[in-house]
């Protein structure tokens, strides 16, 4: 199987209950900073009566990963992370949660608020249906007509597509392939063409 993360496969929602108050979970992609942005304002708009908009967001996964994370006017260190600690827990990508709190006249405490915010963002992933992202990387090769059949054997051998196909004197391929995958395919490709043919890398995606 392909290498890869796991990435929300839709937005969920889930209401706890602590010391009367509400605290309203969302969970849903944001492969982008300004995705994650565009998801918090939704809940903004959506519960605009509301007490607190707590967020923490992770966008991207492994080492081009980026965060973000507000208590949004609960005590500093009480709310956002405690979510974010869920979230890095979770082994999850492309994600945001945000929690939506209406005050129900009963003070927690720092503590309690810690569990509360914690508790709402572990029971939305609970709940949250996920799948897995593949990354696929792209190749550019050129290639003569009598090489075709082999690369085209290839190229489907490693799970591989063929985004584009342009003939003229030589064969040029625009090939896209899971990322793991995208050495092996390369030595394969040299191997197999005694060098003639180069798989050169283009953009992941």
């Amino acid at each position: 199987m392909a290498s890869g993360y796991h990435i929300p496969a839709s937005t969920a929602e889930h209401v706890i209950v602590r010391g009367n108050s509400r605290f309203i979970a969302a969970a849903g992609f944001a492969e982008t900073v300004a995705t994650a942005r565009e998801f918090i304002n939704a809940r903004r708009r959506l519960y605009p009566d509301a007490s607190h908009h707590v967020y923490a967001f992770r966008a991207g996964y492994g080492s081009s990963i980026q965060e973000g994370m507000s208590d949004d006017g609960e005590p500093s260190g009480t709310s956002g992370p405690p979510i974010m600690a869920v979230l890095r827990g979770s082994n999850l990508g492309d994600i945001v949660i945000v929690v939506t709190r209406y005050f129900g006249g009963t003070k927690l405490g720092t503590g309690g608020l810690v569990k509360a915010y914690g508790d709402a963002a572990k029971e939305i992933l609970a709940v949250l249906p996920t799948k897995q992202k593949i990354e696929y990387s792209t190749f550019e090769l050129t290639l003569s007509y009598a090489f075709y059949g082999t690369a085209a054997r290839e190229i489907a051998a490693y799970d591989g597509e063929i985004v584009s196909e342009n003939f003229a004197e030589s064969i040029t391929l625009t090939v896209s392939l899971p990322a793991d995958k995208g050495n092996a395919f390369t030595s394969i490709i040299i191997n197999r063409s005694n060098g003639a043919v180069i798989p050169i890398p283009g953009p992941k995606a």
